[in-house]
């Protein structure tokens, strides 16, 4: 666990400088590492202890460039969303919402290729009720992952604000935010020791990153800065997106084949204990196929069901999804002989 610990530090203040010249993201770079090291369950724990301490040490550090138009529309809303956000970290599985965050990242890609023109063009303050839109929304978003950095960042973006703006309003409006997830984590029993040293880490290595960062920032101008802001949004999202997918497809046991079956390619998706079938047929035909229990059936088929079983050593039923109809397919087994029939 020291060694654990001396690489996240180290880790932990490369991301707090990226994150500060990107206008956020070190909560997004920092989950793929905590992954690895304590349970996703107690991830937001950590990351709130070291986000906490970066936000205050931010403030002190740029407390004079605070945008408190966006603070005092941005927090309120967000206060009542980060409370239904912890509240219901114990009954959805946060990496199914990282993996939405990195997809959202990901969509990030076009602001790569923007001219400064177009840039400057799209920068404009938001309406109001947009502030409040997003500090709900970041607030739920943080709740169940404690991280919301870079993928509310694209608004800080566009907004307008300089560099040392977008630290210091973010830094603002998260602290509040970082406060009270820490008390509902600790009331909902959302921490471990081994997660407590690794927040520690996180905060002592955020506290030497606001410190230092001055220094670095005065080397990059607004359109350089927020084109690293937009790079950064896009590979943590890759970053993320591969982490989370593949703690998924071992968690819940996901596996993909594929056979051929005469003139169609039948593609088998296997999601904890339910099968997805995709077929496709030469005449450009596709379906999706999902075994169901004889109780899923209409009324006339469950009766024909009932009938066909006393024929066959066991009937597995499937219901076909088409754009446009529904139907079903009964494999009837007998021996080695396969019977399919097929009713709308």
């Amino acid at each position: 666990m020291v060694f654990n610990i001396f690489i996240l530090f180290l880790g932990a203040i490369l991301a707090f400088w990226i994150s500060a010249i990107c206008g956020g993201g070190a909560s997004l770079i920092l989950i793929p590492i905590l992954n690895l090291i304590i349970p996703t369950s107690v991830v937001p724990f950590s990351l709130t202890i070291g986000t906490f301490t970066s936000s205050a040490s931010r403030i002190a550090a740029f407390r004079k460039s605070v945008h408190w138009k966006i603070f005092f529309w941005f927090v309120p809303f967000s206060i009542p969303a980060v409370l239904l956000g912890a509240f219901l970290i114990k009954y959805i599985d946060p990496i199914y919402l990282q993996l939405i965050v990195a997809v959202l990242l990901i969509a990030n890609v076009p602001q790569l290729f923007l001219t400064k023109k177009e840039q400057n063009k799209e920068e404009k303050p938001s309406p109001k009720y947009i502030l409040a839109i997003v500090g709900f929304l970041a607030g739920f978003v943080s709740g169940i992952t404690g991280a919301i950095g870079l993928l509310f960042n694209r608004f800080y973006l566009k907004y307008g604000l300089t560099k040392e703006e977008i630290i210091a309003t973010r830094a603002a409006n998260q602290i509040i935010l970082h406060l009270i997830k820490l008390v509902i984590y600790i009331i909902l029993g959302l921490y471990s020791k081994n997660a407590l040293l690794l927040g520690l880490a996180i905060a002592l290595a955020s506290i030497v990153s606001s410190y230092t960062v001055k220094y670095i920032l005065p080397f990059f101008s607004d359109f350089i800065f927020r084109k690293v802001g937009y790079a950064a949004m896009v590979i943590s999202g890759i970053t993320l997106f591969y982490t989370s997918s593949q703690k998924i497809i071992n968690q819940d046991n996901v596996h993909i084949s594929t056979i051929e079956k005469g003139d169609e390619n039948q593609t088998t998706l296997k999601w904890r204990n339910s099968d997805f079938v995709l077929e496709y047929s030469l005449d450009g035909e596709f379906e999706v196929e999902r075994p169901i229990h004889p109780n899923e059936l209409p009324e006339n088929l469950l009766k024909k069901y009932n009938e066909l079983l006393p024929n066959y050593d066991k009937v597995h039923i499937e219901k076909v999804f088409r754009i446009g109809e529904d139907s079903y397919e009964f494999y009837c087994y007998k021996g080695n002989k396969l019977t399919k029939l097929k009713f709308d």
